[in-house]
């Protein structure tokens, strides 16, 4: 069975025509879809016209091929509530961006549903349909194979279902630029992507370099710079006994007629000059 849709949308418009149309019918008009019978289909804006061939059929007279005119018509939603509907959608970070990027959510529904709209066919009062043909009942096949046509043209265009509805792609995308956060992401999706540099490893990669060779083998083994032959030992850092200092000369704990900070600085420098003679 040859498959009309592949994405979602399209998949949800032919479940929904099925859920109101007689399924002898639509298996009828599957296989004029899918057998070239449909000669052509125009779509402008919510209005679906096209030619479809019919059979021979010598029981009822009819020796030669017959063409068919059909007209397909889907109830637009009223601009109004169109303006509720974009002031809804355009709440939403996740929908704006993905229709801003020619894609539908899959929550879109969800959105019309809490206006009392529908964005996908719900019912057959969504559509006012005519064929030229003798059958008295609607949808015929005809119309049906136009159907499928149409679910197969909503996987290449997916702002067909607004168009159908009476809102083209280019107004929903401008109506959506022109709220706050249909301008930021815009902004954000016009800004220049940097292109990423091409590189030959994910690693640094070493470099050559020449160095000069020595003038002898002394100089290669002792090197141009010699060590100096005396290490200085350097002196201990004196000892500030700030600590000590804070106290004052005379602190509450001392009792002695000298200075307390005097006593301590001679102590401090008995103590560091104490093991000198042992270096």
């Amino acid at each position: 069975m040859v498959k009309f849709s592949r994405t979602w949308w399209g998949e949800r418009f032919i479940q929904a025509l099925e859920s109101f149309t007689d399924s002898g019918r639509l298996q009828r008009g599957r296989s004029y879809a899918s057998g070239g019978k449909v000669k052509s289909f125009e779509i402008n804006g919510n209005q679906i016209t096209a030619k479809v061939r019919g059979s021979v059929n010598p029981y009822f007279g009819v020796y030669k091929e017959p063409t068919y005119n059909i007209s397909i018509q889907i109830t637009p939603i009223p601009k109004t509530s169109w303006n509720l509907a974009i002031e809804k959608l355009s709440s939403k970070a996740s929908i704006v961006s993905q229709l801003l990027i020619n894609e539908v959510p899959t929550n879109i529904e969800n959105t019309f549903s809490q206006l009392g709209l529908h964005l996908l066919p719900k019912s057959r009062q969504d559509f006012k349909t005519k064929c030229s043909c003798p059958d008295s009942s609607n949808p015929c096949k005809h119309i049906a194979g136009v159907y499928y046509l149409v679910a197969s043209q909503l996987d290449n265009n997916p702002f067909l279902l607004f168009e159908l509805r009476g809102l083209s792609k280019a107004e929903l995308q401008k109506k959506l630029a022109q709220t706050p956060l249909g301008k930021a992401l815009s902004q954000e999706l016009e800004t220049k992507e940097i292109q990423p540099e091409v590189s030959t490893s994910f690693y640094t990669q070493p470099k050559k370099q020449k160095i000069a060779p020595p003038d002898s083998a002394r100089e290669f083994w002792l090197g141009t710079k010699r060590l100096t032959q005396t290490i200085e030992v350097s002196t201990a850092n004196s000892v500030s006994a700030i600590v000590i200092k804070k106290q004052g000369d005379y602190p509450a704990f001392w009792d002695k007629d000298s200075s307390f900070i005097e006593t301590m600085e001679e102590f401090y420098q008995r103590v560091k000059t104490k093991n000198q003679n042992l270096l």
